[in-house]
């Protein structure tokens, strides 16, 4: 049997606001077929960087040949490219504003096309909803099967932004910052478990200090391991570390945001 085409949508429309759902009336004029999945329309206003680190951690638990369309776009109605963008196995649809830069470094197969056939666009657009205009009829006309070569001419030129990378300052130790807070107030670093281990492999300890705005958070499975309010971490289910207060969200408790500093030292 053969799979529907399937089309998600990351916004920070907001949820109070129809204008996602007008892209999904859009999408679906043109293709009925499609199914429209919500990833999240709850982005941080504007905020590119949190957009970037939820499309990693979103777009591979989808099937193959999906379409991913991706409205954080405070660049709307100026000189900003709409894009296309094919991996090895997912494809991408938004603005060159940076949004794609963890998909781009990614991919080992990479087409990045500026779509340029305004002919796949509505009729009528303005200057302020290009998710409706041009994003999501491109999606929807893309899902039909029409070929990538259709939409524009492939670039290499595309914006990307600079993505914090953690850092080995000195041996048994690993600096990086927080990237992202969640719905709860948990703090999500940009340090991988694949980093850890790798420290460990390079140390005869197996004990390990997490230190957050001069604070301990000592590491623990998962979140009902820590029985008191005080802040804790452990790798959560995308392999990053994870700064954490039992029931409670860190971010508040201790004032902690996206930017502040987090070291993983080994004792």
């Amino acid at each position: 049997m053969e799979q529907l085409p399937i089309i998600t949508l990351t916004t920070d429309f907001s949820c109070r606001k129809p204008l996602a759902g007008i892209m999904k009336g859009v999408i679906l004029n043109i293709n009925p077929s499609a199914n429209i999945v919500d990833i999240t329309h709850a982005i941080s206003p504007q905020n590119i960087m949190e957009t970037a680190f939820i499309l990693e951690m979103i777009y591979a638990a989808f099937p193959h040949k999906t379409i991913h369309v991706v409205v954080v776009d405070p660049g709307v109605g100026s000189e900003r490219r709409p894009l296309l963008v094919a991996t090895d196995h997912h494809y991408f649809i938004g603005p060159d504003n940076g949004v794609f830069t963890r998909i781009y470094n990614l991919s080992e197969s990479l087409q990045v096309v500026h779509i340029t056939a305004e002919h796949y666009f509505l009729p009528e657009r303005s200057s302020t909803f290009h998710g409706r205009d041009i994003f999501a009829p491109v999606a929807a006309w893309f899902s039909k099967g029409i070929d990538i070569s259709k939409f524009g001419d492939s670039i290499t030129d595309y914006v990307t932004i600079p993505i914090p990378f953690p850092m080995t300052p000195s041996p048994g130790s690993i600096e990086g910052e927080i990237i992202y807070v969640d719905g709860f107030g948990n703090l999500i670093t940009n340090i991988s478990d694949k980093k850890i281990y790798d420290l460990y492999r390079e140390s005869q300890s197996r004990m390990i200090k997490v230190l957050v705005g001069g604070r301990e958070a000592p590491f623990k499975k998962y979140y009902a391991e820590a029985e008191d309010k005080e802040l804790h971490s452990l790798i959560n289910s995308f392999g990053y570390l994870e700064i954490f207060v039992n029931s409670r969200s860190a971010s508040s408790d201790y004032d902690l945001k996206v930017g502040d500093k987090v070291e993983v030292v080994l004792t």
